[in-house]
């Protein structure tokens, strides 16, 4: 059974390195100084204010986390030693149990988190030049309806 719990302050180191290796595994488009400058807003801003759901595993030990701002995935990493366990499909059935329709933007060049998404029901809805931070990487926006 995947449980899941609202983060506490007491997680963010943890919850940093799942963001960390997850996008190491998944975002090698990234540039590294980008990366590091990302790193810095999600380690000191972010993680420490945002609300998020929490996969843990037996001993509390988080294992993925999803934000949500409003309709919106605004987050969802996963510790890439449990990609495909259903632990990211467990945080979207979470969100959608609040029975509004989702979206989510997904870096253009991360096709495994597409792939992921249109599994789940996505549908292509746009598509920006720049993510939300102006940076030069597409996004694109998906959407249950």
């Amino acid at each position: 059974m995947i449980m899941i719990r609202l983060s506490r302050p007491s997680d963010v180191p943890r919850l940093f390195d799942i963001w960390r290796d997850a996008v190491t595994a998944t975002h090698d488009f990234l540039a590294a100084e980008d990366f590091e400058f990302i790193s810095g807003m999600v380690r000191q801003s972010y993680l420490p204010e945002a609300v998020l759901h929490v996969v843990v595993d037996a001993s509390d030990r988080p294992l993925a986390f999803m934000g949500l701002d409003g309709d919106k995935v605004d987050t969802l990493f996963v510790d890439p030693a449990h990609h495909g366990a259903g632990l990211g499909r467990a945080l979207i059935e979470t969100a959608r149990a609040r029975g509004i329709p989702l979206k989510v933007d997904v870096n253009e060049q991360n096709t495994r988190a597409i792939g992921f998404y249109e599994r789940l029901g996505f549908r292509l809805a746009g598509r920006s030049e720049t993510d939300s931070a102006g940076m030069p990487y597409p996004l694109l926006h998906l959407s249950e309806v």
